[in-house]
C-alpha cells in the first residue's frame, strides 16, 4: 500500500466501465494493508427510507420517518445498511460510529437507525445500502491502471451536491473538466 487515500474520495475515471462503479464517487472510509472500504455517494436507490420501515422490521410509532436519502453504497452486502452522517451536534452516536472527518461519520448501528426512524437522528445524513470493498493492494492496483482518481474529502459533496453533479463536481476539485474528457476504446488505441 503506497497511497494515503482515506479519508477521501475516489472518482471513477471515464475508462472504468464496470456497471457497479461507472461514473461513481466513492467516500473512502478506510484504506490500509488489509484492504479498503467505501461507499458510493452518488447512486440513489429506488426506495425511500419511509418505504424501508417494514422491510427492516421496524414498527411504525405513528410518526413518519425522516425523508433521508437512500443510496446504493456498493455491490458488497447490499442487504446491509450504513448511516453516513454529519456528527456535529449529534453526540449520541459516538460509541457506535467511525469518525471519517470532522463532519462525516459512518455507523451500522441498529440503535442509531431506530433513533433516525423516530426522528431523533442527525440532521444531515444518508443511508447507504451495501458498501464497496477492495482486498489488499487491489485499489492501489486499480488506481495505477487509471480506473480511479483520488480526491480530497468534501462533506458538501456527500450531503449537499445533487447526485447527478457529484461525479463532475468532484473531478473539478482535482482540476479535471469532465466535459473535455474523451475515452478511447481498445480498438482506437
Amino acid at each position: 500500500m503506497g497511497l494515503d487515500l482515506s479519508p477521501g474520495f475516489i472518482v471513477a475515471s471515464p475508462t472504468l466501465l464496470d456497471p457497479n462503479f461507472r461514473r461513481t464517487v466513492v467516500l473512502l472510509v478506510d484504506h490500509g494493508v488489509e484492504g479498503s472500504l467505501g461507499f458510493v455517494v452518488n447512486r440513489p436507490a429506488a426506495i425511500t427510507l419511509s418505504n424501508m420501515v417494514d422491510r427492516l422490521g421496524f414498527t411504525e410509532n405513528g410518526s413518519a420517518p425522516p425523508d433521508a436519502p437512500v443510496l446504493i453504497g456498493g455491490p458488497v452486502a447490499p442487504d446491509t445498511g450504513w448511516i453516513i452522517f454529519d456528527q456535529r451536534g449529534f453526540e449520541q452516536a459516538a460509541d457506535s460510529s467511525v469518525i471519517v472527518s470532522e463532519s462525516v461519520s459512518v455507523s451500522a448501528s441498529r440503535a442509531m437507525l431506530e433513533s433516525v426512524l423516530r426522528g431523533k437522528g442527525p440532521k444531515r445524513m444518508i443511508l447507504a445500502l451495501g458498501y464497496s470493498g477492495w482486498g489488499p493492494g487491489q485499489l492501489d492496483d486499480e488506481i495505477a491502471r487509471g480506473a480511479w482518481i483520488p480526491a480530497d474529502l468534501d462533506s458538501r459533496i456527500v450531503f449537499d451536491t445533487p447526485y447527478d453533479q457529484r461525479w463532475s463536481d468532484t473531478l473539478k476539485t482535482v482540476g479535471i473538466d469532465p466535459a473535455r474528457l474523451t475515452v478511447m476504446t481498445p480498438s482506437e488505441a
